[in-house]
């Protein structure tokens, strides 16, 4: 599992696996319950790949990144740890 802290954003942390390069458990403490239990819901066995050509760089209101984009940057930052 991993633990993303975010920045920027409403929500505070994200929580998640990758598992065979396909995003799993995903779930996000604070932040806009209902939108990002759907997030966590839609995104569930996506390959992680395609997940970060979809959320990155998603900006919300006036700030430079948004739940989604969060969500993506820490799935970068999962690949890039484990070396793929």
């Amino acid at each position: 599992m991993y633990e993303y802290r975010t920045q920027g954003t409403c929500s505070s942390r994200i929580w998640f696996d990758v598992i065979e390069g396909k995003v799993h458990s995903i779930t996000f403490e604070n932040g806009c319950d209902g939108n990002l239990k759907a997030l966590g819901i839609l995104a569930e066995g996506m390959d992680a790949k395609e997940l970060i050509k979809k959320l990155k760089g998603l900006e919300c209101h006036s700030k430079a990144t948004s739940c989604g984009d969060q969500l993506a940057r820490a799935v970068e930052l999962a690949l890039s740890q484990d070396g793929r």
